[in-house]
């Protein structure tokens, strides 16, 4: 069954429903028309009016890519897309992987940490390198506002002005004339009055426009009077009984006496608040409020009783379950409300020890609290406990700048170590202590590149690079400082390294020093000569052969060392290089923002070349170490020592011994 044919289709009536490729059909106008052939040799045989249909799903029809919003620049056969996105620049992967760092906790550094950082090694350790660039990362992103934010300094800001806004509505002639009069740069004769009477008044622009506005109140004040005078049943309605019976219930209280009301202003009559409606009771408010004449004391008499009923806010969910620990029953606990300050310990504010910076900050964030905050300020933790005093530090550079971070604040000390070398692989899937801090790879690589990088980088050195990838001596947390890097690739000699700068592992290939033999070093007389070098000099075809054999790390290098490298790695981006969209914040001037995709940036990933074995590298074992090891201290003694286990066997035999000769003796 076809088809139905709506209005704007363009196929003929006969060509909705037909399929076949033997069409034997007559052409006729507006029922069928004539079989053709794929333009493009796909194979597929339809009608001539399908043509447009069938461009939508050929196979050989040549279309973007579909990531061409995201930076993607090929062309290609409909039937190649799929084999392309393994390939795409712009399929770009995130790396996702994570690794936990604990914090050093011991008051006084070992003496292991500190030896590290004073040790002068051709090659820098791996697990060194690492842990320094995650304590940089971590230094910068913990901010002192957020953590101790009454210890940072205020700015004094700019009193700006406040011109008060006026009523909504029609303007009376007075303040027409008077705002005219100002506008033309002379007084009025208020304001010339004012002037005599207050010398002080300097703005007079602000003084007409809260003249304009007491104006005003005061003529809607005198329009309710007259109203309430005229209409004096409408102030005394009787009191609808309540429809929410959970509010709280109202109090009336008795209408003044005849003796009150005679000596009270005529101008002013007299009213019960609370047989009022909303608008009327602000309007009289404001009417006494504008009353300077002296008024009496308010006395309350025949007071009775007010029934109240207590409404709670707050309803304590039934899943809710708190800890026994954190729930004191105040029937066993007594609570004494007692004021304590700092004079009570007994020691000057000088005197008192000052707290390290990086100590306290690290401590605060670990805990995920705000230890900074002011004393005795209310902090709610949930529906049951409400703490009133909290803590607060004193350090030595307080107080601190706004947008202070812990790494400005240690920038001219000397290096120190504040993580443990080791790092923990924790997911996201597991349980976490809260008192480690989470670090996270967040390189991008080309979809084609993620599976060798997670290969290497993370399963084969960072997983195993404590006690495997590398060796300490056993001895390492008394204080030595001997390590050893076991493993190479099996393919071609290189060393493996990590590049602080980049945050990542590399390859450094060992050269043979007879490839040097010959080599002279180029002397150069001009200034800013270019391309001097022999590498340099070769046609610029055969500079682009040689880097195609390179990997993404190298062509990344390659393009800082010149103009001539650059362009030479420009031609590779396409099919090396991966594209991402560089997104920028847009503020409009009214308030709103938004994100939009600035550029898109062309760049290499930091990969190296994949490996695929490692092998032993020819190295003596790590007993040869421990016989020169200044931490291997050995004991020569030349008495036999007794041990422990044959002390016990001696007692044992004795008394065995004698339990032996007891029953011989009575057997006889």
């Amino acid at each position: 069954m076809g088809r139905l044919r709506t209005q704007t289709s363009k196929l003929h009536r006969h060509c909705e429903s037909c399929h076949s490729r033997r069409c034997k059909m007559a052409i006729e106008i507006s029922v069928s028309c004539a079989i053709m052939s794929c333009r493009l040799l796909c194979g597929a045989v339809f009608h001539l009016c399908k043509e447009e249909e069938h461009m939508l799903l050929c196979p050989n029809d040549r279309v973007p890519c579909l990531n061409v919003e995201y930076g993607c620049p090929f062309i290609m056969c409909r039937s190649n897309v799929a084999k392309h996105l393994t390939v795409c620049p712009a399929s770009v992967v995130s790396c996702s992987m994570e690794w936990n760092r604990w914090p050093i906790e011991e008051s006084e550094t070992p003496e292991f940490y500190e030896n590290i950082l004073k040790e002068n090694n051709t090659q820098e350790p791996l697990d060194l390198s690492m842990a320094l660039r995650d304590q940089q990362h971590l230094f910068h992103s913990l901010k002192m506002k957020t953590l101790f934010p009454e210890l940072i300094e205020k700015v004094a800001e700019e009193p700006s002005v406040a011109v008060p806004e006026g009523a909504v509505g029609g303007v009376d002639e007075a303040s027409a004339s008077s705002s005219a009069e100002m506008e033309g740069g002379g007084l009025t004769q208020e304001e010339r009055e004012e002037l005599a009477r207050n010398p002080t008044v300097v703005n007079l622009e602000s003084y007409n426009i809260w003249e304009k506005m007491f104006s005003m109140e005061l003529s809607g004040c005198k329009h309710t009077i007259k109203s309430i005078g005229q209409n004096p049943e409408t102030s005394r309605k009787e009191i609808k009984p309540q429809a929410n019976p959970s509010r709280l219930d109202v109090l009336r209280e008795e209408l003044p006496t005849k003796n009150e009301s005679l000596d009270a202003s005529t101008d002013i009559p007299q009213y019960n608040a609370y047989d009022m409606d909303e608008d009327k009771f602000l309007i009289a408010t404001s009417l006494f409020a504008c009353d300077t004449r002296p008024k009496k004391k308010l006395v309350y008499q025949h007071l009775e009783p007010m029934k109240i009923k207590t409404v709670r806010t707050f309803k304590v969910p039934t899943s809710f379950k708190a800890k026994q620990s954190r729930i004191r029953n105040p029937s066993h606990n007594k609570k004494v409300n007692s004021s304590v300050d700092t004079s009570d310990l007994g020691v000057e504010i000088d005197d008192i020890p000052k707290w390290d910076e990086v100590q306290a900050t690290l401590l605060c964030s670990l805990e995920r609290e705000l230890r900074g905050h002011l004393i005795a300020e209310s902090r709610s933790t949930d529906a049951l406990l409400l703490d009133v005093g909290t803590q607060t530090y004193d350090f030595y550079l307080a107080p601190f700048k706004e947008e202070t971070s812990l790494a400005d604040i240690t920038a001219d000390r000397a290096l120190k170590l504040h993580v443990h070398i080791q790092a923990e692989s924790v997911t996201r899937r597991h349980n976490k202590s809260s008192s480690a801090f989470t670090y996270l790879c967040n390189h991008i690589f080309r979809r084609d590149e993620f599976p060798s990088h997670y290969k290497n980088v993370h399963s084969d050195i960072q997983s195993c690079i404590s006690g495997w990838f590398e060796q300490r001596c056993p001895l390492a947390y008394l204080g030595c400082t001997f390590i050893q890097r076991r493993f190479q690739p099996s393919s071609h000699r290189a060393t493996v390294f990590y590049d602080r700068e980049l945050s990542t592992f590399c390859l450094r290939p060992k050269v043979s020093g007879t490839l040097y033999d010959g080599i002279k070093p180029v002397t150069v007389e001009r200034k800013r000569a270019r391309n001097t070098d022999a590498l340099s000099r070769l046609p610029f075809e055969v500079l682009v052969h040689v880097a195609g054999f390179l990997d993404s790390f190298t062509l990344s290098q390659l393009a800082l060392v010149s103009c001539l490298m650059r362009e030479v790695c420009r031609t590779l981006l396409h099919d090396r290089g991966m594209v991402s969209l560089k997104w920028e914040k847009k503020v409009y001037s009214h308030g709103g923002w938004c994100w939009r995709a600035r550029k898109r940036v062309w760049q290499f990933s930091n990969l190296f070349s994949t490996v695929d074995s490692w092998c032993f590298d020819k190295l003596p074992p790590i007993s040869e170490h421990l016989k020169v090891c200044p931490y291997y201290q050995r004991e020569n003694k030349t008495a036999p020592v007794p041990l422990t286990g044959v002390n016990e066997c001696h007692e044992i035999n004795a008394h065995r011994n004698q339990s032996l000769v007891s029953i011989f003796m009575k057997n006889e």
